[in-house]
């Protein structure tokens, strides 16, 4: 490896250690009441630092949002690999979204709930996480797993539940945790559509 390729992936790797550290931050106590000083104090970096992951700290906010999400969204598909029974892969799959979300407290929720940029790019999250059960049904319907649905209409139904669990709105009304509320989910949407 040259020395100008070494260079790059140490600077690759200081790049994705930092979002992972400012998603830890970000996840653990929310992002509003932080400015740019404060959270180069907390990961103990320069301000100028940050100013190479973005040039604000709104676009700061949205690319850790982005770097979490393209983080979780693959876990989360690592955990189906292997699994062939199509009840089991949208269980395993919306028990890994409500896993990956569990680090998410309550303030980072909200703050995410408030600042439209972070928001859009959980909600297009949710319609891909949607249309890959809506493959996974498709899939189980296709092998017999499922009674012959509307894959559309259940991965609709699956959206809007993911929706108000991410507003929090399942926890006010049943008490369930996020993660809980999404095995309860997918209990209920497996059970519902077997054959």
């Amino acid at each position: 490896m040259q020395r100008g390729e070494r260079q790059v992936e140490f600077a690759t790797r200081r790049r994705t250690q930092l979002f992972d550290e400012l998603v830890t931050l970000f996840l653990a106590q929310g992002f509003a009441r932080f400015t740019l000083d404060d959270i180069a104090a907390e990961l103990h970096c320069s301000k100028s630092t940050l100013y190479t992951l973005a040039k604000s700290k709104d676009q700061l906010v949205r690319a850790a949002t982005i770097h979490f999400f393209r983080v979780a969204t693959e876990h989360v598909d690592s955990q189906i690999v292997g699994h062939q029974d199509a009840r089991a892969r949208i269980t395993t799959y919306l028990t890994a979204v409500g896993s990956a979300l569990e680090r998410a407290s309550d303030t980072f929720m909200a703050d995410l709930a408030d600042f439209a940029p972070a928001r859009e790019v959980y909600e297009m999250n949710t319609r891909l996480a949607a249309a890959r059960v809506q493959e996974l049904i498709h899939e189980g319907v296709v092998d017999g797993t499922f009674r012959d649905v509307h894959a559309a209409f259940a991965a609709d139904l699956v959206t809007t539940m993911m929706v108000r669990i991410q507003q929090r709105g399942v926890r006010a009304s049943s008490g369930l945790e996020d993660a809980d509320a999404y095995r309860e989910l997918a209990t209920i949407l497996t059970n519902g559509i077997s054959s």
